[in-house]
């Protein structure tokens, strides 16, 4: 049984949850009801922090990834003084307040990552867990400064989808023996219970996966020693853990058990009766004991001895390894150094697919950028993402820069979510581009979150060829662009791949850069200000009567289009623009100078869907793209079905003008 103080501290995290969610008169209850003790258990007991200092470097993470029941976090994190008021608890769900719907990282102090979608939170954790095992093994040496534990809470719905087993599978097969999921097993989703769709064994499942298991029953999941045993046991055990917990769902009100408590109120009356089961006051809303607030309050600052221990171990430690201290602040601190060692493109060298030039980039810059880690969804010898000499990450052998994801596109995505929001790393991904669909709601969560984080795509059109069109992307390009935060490079050559990789390095942000599969031609040693989104690559000088805009591969074809209109007096510009996002943020200035607004006619030439060029060629203007899917034939014998021919695009811009 627990204590009568045990009961009363627990209870501050359903009274503050459930009167949240009824101000706002939206929001989910039941989980925080269910999941009270066991939240109490670990954040009083388990997991080291120090509420003064939510940035601490060798902090436990708790990732929520059960985001709906958010209430639950944000009681945690008013109670122990990590920076939410009482105010904003009674804001939630409300317009420009700290506490949202789903937990957002850069919103809400102790939020470690914005979730929401479920089974995210799963694979940030798995992200979380592979940051900690690896900078131990680069940073650790007498003394430990990189020694903590990430603990996810995750529901029903988190081990339904399919990015939580993905992101699992690749967790047990690492052995990362300080990641911990607490698993919320109450059997009921958002519609019914879970006896019409989720009977599987769900603690077998993780045993296959290679994790330690168990099973924590008594006292609908409330049992705070049997809690304690369960975690304590799960930290001596060198595998990830899972802890399945069986709780019921809105745990004391009239609802509990059924899937009514999960995705609405209880409402006045059903929240006044749950309170009475507690034998709690009615009133007033959001009452907690002065003792009971003493409590919580005393167990935030709890860490900070354990932190100032750890600040007395790294002084020793950096006064023992001073160059590697200096590289740890840095990579902490999210700056570059001041010389990287950029490789040089020339006519020699330059020509060839700009996957080939992305791998050269990476390969140059690495030995600089000790915090560049990441790989692929099994498709380094294609990615060209393998950092050679750089090690594997492995079992035993976490060191290695290289992450071997498996065919996990999905988990690959949110598991680099979690590696960038750890800190002291640089993630990349990399897979074909017509496999973002599978890792697309991860993209979205770095956007949302401005995770820094580099998404590498090749193989980005109907050029690959004879895979045909279930690998051929069409409305990837248009996707990524539609997405708020996310900027999206195409370069056209190995220079503007360099200068991709030169922007995204130092972006505080999302980027995804789309490499080619097919090899393109070096056009010349010039500057590229792919920054800048946009600039002339060809007929510069006095104003043109044409513009030609293109991306990418399509660049050099719009410059041969460019040479057999000039042949015929028509004064052609070819505009380069491997960003639409970076060119449109330029001054108005800038813009027109490029696209002068004197142009007769704008043509923009992209191997992708026409979506969104509009903008650029206005309504007189005429896109030429793909608004069908591929073919399965050679990549030539595709260019000339489609039109992507220097004859073509010269004719469809000869008849603009004409029309103009």
């Amino acid at each position: 049984m627990n204590t009568p103080d045990d009961e009363k501290r627990i209870d501050a995290i359903r009274v503050l949850s459930i009167d949240a969610v009824q101000k706002a008169n939206s929001g989910h209850p039941g989980l925080p009801l269910g999941a009270a003790a066991m939240a109490y258990t670990l954040w009083t007991r388990h997991l080291r922090f120090n509420a003064a200092d939510t940035h601490w470097a060798n902090r436990d993470r708790f990732v929520l990834s059960a985001g709906h029941g958010s209430a639950l976090l944000y009681s945690l994190i008013y109670l122990t003084g990590m920076g939410l008021t009482l105010d904003d608890l009674k804001s939630f769900r409300q317009l420009n307040s700290r506490t949202p719907g789903h937990p957002e990282v850069h919103l809400t102090p102790g939020v470690e990552a914005t979730t929401g979608p479920l089974g995210q939170g799963v694979g940030n954790a798995v992200g979380f867990a592979i940051a900690e095992a690896h900078l131990a093994a680069v940073y650790n040496r007498e003394q430990k400064i990189v020694d903590h534990y990430t603990y996810c809470l995750a529901g029903d719905g988190d081990l339904m989808e399919g990015v939580a087993s993905e992101a699992a599978s690749l967790a047990g097969h690492l052995k990362l023996g300080k990641l911990i999921v607490l698993y919320d097993d109450n059997n009921i989703s958002l519609a019914a219970s879970t006896d019409v769709s989720f009977t599987e064994d769900r603690v077998a499942r993780f045993a296959a996966y290679g994790w330690h298991t168990q099973q924590v029953d008594r006292d609908n999941g409330n049992d705070v020693l049997e809690l304690d045993n369960a975690l304590n046991a799960a930290k001596a055990d060198p595998r990830p853990s899972f802890i399945a917990v069986r709780t019921t769902i809105g745990y004391g009100s009239p609802r509990e058990g059924t899937f009514a408590a999960h995705g609405e109120p209880l409402g006045p009356e059903n929240v006044k009766k749950t309170k009475e089961f507690f034998d709690l006051p009615t009133e007033p809303a959001f009452d907690v004991p002065d003792d009971v607030f003493a409590f919580w309050r005393g167990a935030g600052r709890k860490g900070a001895a354990a932190q100032d221990q750890w600040k007395a171990d790294y002084a020793a430690w950096k006064s023992a390894n001073p160059d590697l201290a200096t590289q740890f602040e840095r990579t902490q601190a999210g700056t570059l150094p001041a010389n990287i060692h950029w490789p040089s493109f020339n006519a020699e060298n330059g020509a060839g697919a700009t996957r080939e030039s992305g791998g050269a980039v990476m390969n140059a810059i690495a030995s600089d950028l000790p915090e560049l880690m990441g790989g692929s969804a099994d498709l380094d010898p294609s990615t060209k993402t393998y950092l050679k000499d750089k090690g594997d990450l492995q079992p035993g052998s976490y060191a290695g820069r290289n992450v071997h994801f498996g065919v996990r596109e999905h988990a690959m995505g949110a598991i680099g979510n979690g590696l960038a929001l750890h800190g002291g790393l640089l993630p990349f991904t990399a897979t074909f581009f017509n496999f973002l669909d599978y890792m697309k709601a991860a993209v979205r969560l770095a956007c949302l979150s401005k995770t820094r984080v580099i998404f590498v795509f090749t193989h980005d059109s109907v050029f690959l060829g004879e895979d045909g069109p279930t690998h051929q992307p069409i409305e990837q390009l248009a996707t990524l662009r539609a997405t708020p935060n996310m900027t999206t490079i195409r370069p056209a050559d190995a220079i503007e791949t360099l200068e991709a990789w030169k922007f995204a390095i130092a972006h505080d942000g999302p980027t995804a850069i789309v490499l080619t599969r097919q090899k393109v031609p070096f056009l010349g040693e010039r500057e590229a200000p792919v920054a800048r989104g946009a600039y002339t690559v060809y007929g510069g000088g006095e104003i043109p009567e044409l513009a030609i805009i293109a991306t990418g591969s399509e660049v050099s074809l719009a410059i041969e289009a460019a040479h057999l209109l000039d042949a015929k007096g028509t004064k052609t510009r070819v505009v380069s623009m491997p960003s639409m996002e970076l060119f449109a943020a330029q001054p108005q200035a800038y813009r027109d100078s490029i696209l002068p607004p004197a142009l007769r006619a704008r043509v923009s030439l992209e191997a992708a869907c026409t979506f969104g060029w509009q903008r650029w060629v206005g309504e007189q203007g005429i896109s030429i793209g793909i608004d069908r899917y591929g073919a399965s034939a050679p990549a030539a014998a595709i260019a000339s079905e489609l039109g992507f021919t220097a004859e073509n695009v010269a004719a469809v811009a000869t008849r603009l003008l004409t029309k103009t």
